[in-house]
């Protein structure tokens, strides 16, 4: 049986997931520790952020698949990929024989990860919030999952202190909030985030406000839009921008020609996993995003 299977390990799994959850870990432990070898469960990883924390704890031996979004850092690419992980198929990922399956709320069909249960795999679902405690949750959640516990605790230590310093830094200034309109250009459809989406939430972290309100998700990008919220920065994917041809071709948009952010070339663009991963670079994302605010 599966260390991950035995109803004492799966209890611990769960104590362990509702503490972190509650408080955090704030204790840092002796490096040397995280060298330590780990037990030998198989792991697939379904999202870009959960697969970073598998690196980040080393325990990337024990990784056995991962989907489409997990390509960072670079050798997460050449990982055996069971396809994006909204679009999953049971046979692909049972064939990988994997003991525990790590993915977000996000992942599904719902159906396949029922039929993954079914066959005796442990499925560690963690809540997609747009937070902060996400992340906590992400790094304890594959830490028990890996039985690198500890080596968990002391990434948590890190980067729960990255957090502070991150907040700190926007806490302190006291001006007034740009607006800032993110904008998702990733194939033939343009649109705009409005709120409750992680680009809302990271606009918010970093000290701006978001030009798009009174609608949640995503919406086309306008004209009409852009007249009306005037954004003073664009913010958005360095994917997307070497989708549309570079920065240059990106401004020849004619609804952009409408805001003031065009007037000064306000834009700001990051690799998409960094910006919207919700995952263990967050607090340096917001911190870059904070000093483009404070220079716009």
């Amino acid at each position: 049986m599966s260390a991950l299977h035995h109803p004492r390990r799966r209890a611990a799994l769960q104590q362990g997931l509702s503490l972190a959850a509650a408080f955090g870990f704030t204790s840092a432990i002796d490096p040397a520790l995280a060298q330590a070898p780990s037990k030998a469960v198989r792991l697939v990883t379904l999202g870009g952020a959960i697969t970073e924390i598998v690196y980040l704890l080393g325990a990337q031996a024990q990784l056995v698949g991962t989907d489409t979004t997990s390509l960072y850092p670079l050798a997460a690419q050449k990982t055996a990929k069971v396809g994006y992980m909204r679009q999953l198929s049971a046979e692909g990922l049972l064939s990988l024989k994997p003991d525990a399956i790590i993915a977000t709320t996000e992942a599904g069909p719902t159906v396949v990860l029922d039929q993954i249960r079914s066959a005796g795999v442990q499925v560690e679902l963690i809540k997609v919030d747009y937070t902060w405690a996400q992340v906590q949750r992400a790094v304890t959640a594959v830490g028990l999952a890996s039985t690198r516990e500890q080596q968990a605790q002391s990434l948590l230590a890190q980067l729960n202190s990255q957090w502070v310093t991150a907040q700190s830094a926007v806490a302190r200034y006291k001006g007034r909030k740009p607006r800032v309109l993110f904008i998702l250009s990733h194939s033939a459809s343009v649109q705009v985030a409005g709120e409750k989406t992680g680009a809302d939430a990271i606009i918010r972290y970093a000290g701006g406000q978001n030009a798009m309100s009174g609608f949640d998700g995503y919406r086309p990008l306008t004209a009409e839009a852009m007249s009306s919220v005037a954004p003073e920065i664009i913010l958005t994917t360095t994917q997307g921008i070497e989708a549309y041809g570079g920065v240059d071709k990106f401004w020849t948009r004619p609804e952009l020609s409408l805001t003031p952010a065009f007037k000064t070339k306000a834009l700001l663009h990051m690799d998409a996993l960094e910006l919207l991963g919700f995952g263990p670079r967050m607090p340096q994302s917001v911190q870059k995003i904070h000093e483009k605010l404070l220079s716009s």
